[in-house]
């Protein structure tokens, strides 16, 4: 039999066809494998993808053959499990940071390391209507060049924006540049993730503080030859972690302990906000007390009243007096 000029690739379409088209649901019989090889112009006797199927093992491809009339070659496991894979599309979909064009690039390539059955059923997965996406396309490789500034430990530069009505403008919202436009200049330590949004916590020089900042929007960021400043705040107590936890939705405000009286049925809630490592007291059969470090701010203020009185501010007294303030507001004219 001539040998055709994809011969001596014969195991690499081999391994191709194998890691595309089967699984453990999904099996291929010899008569299949040598049809799929001669559409690649391969010609090939049963007795050498015996030896191609046997060197493929060796070599660490997890291969396996089951025997009877609905058996046949498939790959038992792979890099990736289904279900992980399924974590991941379903994260990158309910991610609003990661544009949609970004969003089908990554779901396309997480594809690639299924079968095509498998992948069938990763776009399948989960679908949240009208999820509203960043328009920042940049953000995908502002992440990595905040990675790269934060393992060289240099600072950066950057342009930051917010959005503003304009009624002159066709759609009424323009970019708006932060301090007209002059570039910040900070030392940046850390990348957090809260409420779906990337945040970089930074050392800013002109404050000596650490401050944080909305990812997607920041522009025109770029490296500079200069030392990052700010450790004796980050390296023995900064925790990113501790941080997203006190500062609610990432609005800034005076770091104070709080103590709260919350109904037992909210321990679930109290937990998930501030984590495991709580000292809880008891009140009374229906109550129990915490000691959190927060964040005071209205957006602190909101959560606590979006429990509904389940959850109440004791001490400090000037804490619960600025509640009692921002209710007032609320209930304003």
């Amino acid at each position: 039999m001539p040998k055709s000029a994809n011969q001596k690739l014969k195991l690499l379409y081999l391994c191709k066809i194998l890691m595309e088209n089967s699984d453990e649901n999904h099996k291929l019989s010899m008569e299949q494998l040598l049809a799929a090889l001669a559409r690649y112009d391969i010609h090939a006797e049963r007795k050498s993808i015996y030896s191609d199927i046997a060197a493929l093992q060796d070599f660490g491809l997890d291969v396996m053959l089951e025997r009877g009339s609905d058996g046949g070659y498939y790959i038992a496991s792979r890099p990736f499990e289904l279900p992980e894979l399924k974590l991941l599309v379903d994260a990158i979909q309910c991610s609003r940071f990661i544009t949609e064009k970004k969003s089908n690039e990554l779901i396309k390539k997480i594809e690639s390391l299924a079968s095509l059955p498998q992948a069938h059923a990763l776009q399948r997965q989960v679908y949240v209507a009208d999820r509203v996406k960043t328009i920042n396309e940049g953000i995908y490789y502002n992440i990595d060049t905040l990675h790269n500034a934060i393992s060289s430990g240099v600072q950066i530069t950057f342009q930051y924006f917010e959005w503003a009505l304009d009624f002159s403008a066709s759609n009424h919202i323009r970019k708006r540049y932060r301090k007209d436009g002059t570039l910040y200049q900070v030392s940046p330590w850390a990348l957090t993730w809260d409420d779906e949004n990337y945040y970089l916590i930074a050392h800013d020089p002109l404050t000596d503080a650490i401050r944080h900042y909305r990812v997607d929007k920041m522009e025109h960021i770029s490296l500079i030859d200069r030392k990052r400043e700010g450790q004796r705040l980050f390296r023995d107590r900064f925790n990113p972690a501790d941080y997203t936890r006190k500062v609610f939705g990432m609005f800034s405000g005076d770091e104070k302990t709080v103590r709260l009286i919350c109904e037992n049925r909210f321990i679930g809630v109290i937990r998930d906000r501030f984590g495991a490592d709580l000292m809880v007291q008891k009140v009374d059969d229906a109550h129990f007390a915490v000691n959190v470090t927060v964040a005071v701010s209205p957006q602190f203020f909101s959560w606590i009243f979006g429990l509904s009185g389940a959850v109440q501010i004791i001490e400090p007294a000037e804490v619960r007096e600025a509640f009692q303030q921002q209710i007032q507001a609320f209930s304003a004219p």
